[in-house]
């Protein structure tokens, strides 16, 4: 690994400031992506930024006004064991239990993961099914983005230099909200996923008040799977109504083949894993 230097601020507005004078300059969170990529020579920084030392990017905070604020420093851990997160966001957990194995979890962050936008990562499409934000700051100011439109494409997103993700915000559930997260995995249960689905369902009697599927790990982004979610709105997810959704997220879906599939495989684990999904939802809500 080339040699840099490392630099160790204590506040966030000394991290910007870092940042902003060194457009080089790279940061590090929990370096579980960074560390490899600087191993395999695909990044050479001359300086590190350290965020490790900075208060005001760690922690977690509920509120059921406001819902859930994660300091983008906290680690994937600590999110899926947080009391709150395992009340309210109950398949954001599970999400978040699924990466990797337990010593990643305790290195990794979840704002890392996030803007390092490695398409399959488990956590991006749970959050984006709960309509997650993340909060940007630079020195020239602070602006808020829905994480759907901040995932632009694999290893992409809307950072511009100098600036970093501070908090990801979580809006509070709706009464009675359900949710699921599913993952498969080709080889071992630490493997990164081949097909991650996440579905939140809220309910107005036994009708379908609003639903976002998104399925994770298969395109180059989590998808949206708009068409379905349209078509479930007002009407009682029967066994055929949701095969039809399911039909639509494989056809909504471009998978990249890879050594865990070909796309055609992807997009039939699709088909079956939104149905188990969405029929784990309802199975919950009757009984």
């Amino acid at each position: 690994m080339q040699p840099f230097e490392l630099l160790q601020p204590r506040t966030l507005e000394d991290a910007l400031d870092r940042l902003a004078d060194d457009e080089e300059a790279r940061p590090l969170a929990g370096g579980t992506a960074l560390v490899v990529l600087m191993k395999h020579a695909l990044l050479r920084p001359e300086r590190l930024v350290n965020l490790k030392r900075i208060p005001a990017l760690q922690g977690i905070d509920w509120s059921s006004e406001t819902g859930l604020r994660i300091g983008a420093l906290t680690t994937i851990r600590e999110v899926e064991q947080h009391q709150a997160v395992r009340t309210w966001f109950p398949a954001l957990a599970e999400a978040c239990h699924v990466v990797a194995n337990v010593r990643i979890r305790n290195l990794a962050t979840l704002g890392g993961n996030l803007a390092h936008a490695d398409y399959q990562s488990d956590p991006p499409a749970m959050l984006i099914a709960l309509g997650a934000r993340v909060r940007i700051r630079s020195v020239s100011g602070e602006r808020e983005e829905p994480l759907e439109t901040f995932l632009v494409s694999g290893y992409q997103t809307t950072l511009e230099p100098g600036e970093l993700v501070t908090d990801i915000l979580v809006p509070p559930p709706t009464a009675g909200r359900r949710m699921q997260y599913l993952k498969f995995t080709t080889r071992s249960a630490e493997d990164r996923p081949c097909v991650g689905v996440a579905v939140s369902l809220g309910l107005e009697g036994t009708a379908c008040r609003d639903l976002r599927v998104v399925v994770g790990a298969v395109s180059s982004t989590p998808v949206r799977v708009a068409e379905g979610e349209e078509l479930a709105t007002g009407k009682v997810l029967t066994p055929d109504l949701i095969d039809e959704i399911a039909g639509r997220a494989a056809s909504a879906v471009d998978p990249i083949g890879d050594v865990r599939g070909s796309p055609e495989y992807k997009r039939r684990l699709v088909q079956v894993l939104v149905r188990r999904s969405l029929l784990g939802s309802v199975t919950e809500v009757s009984a």
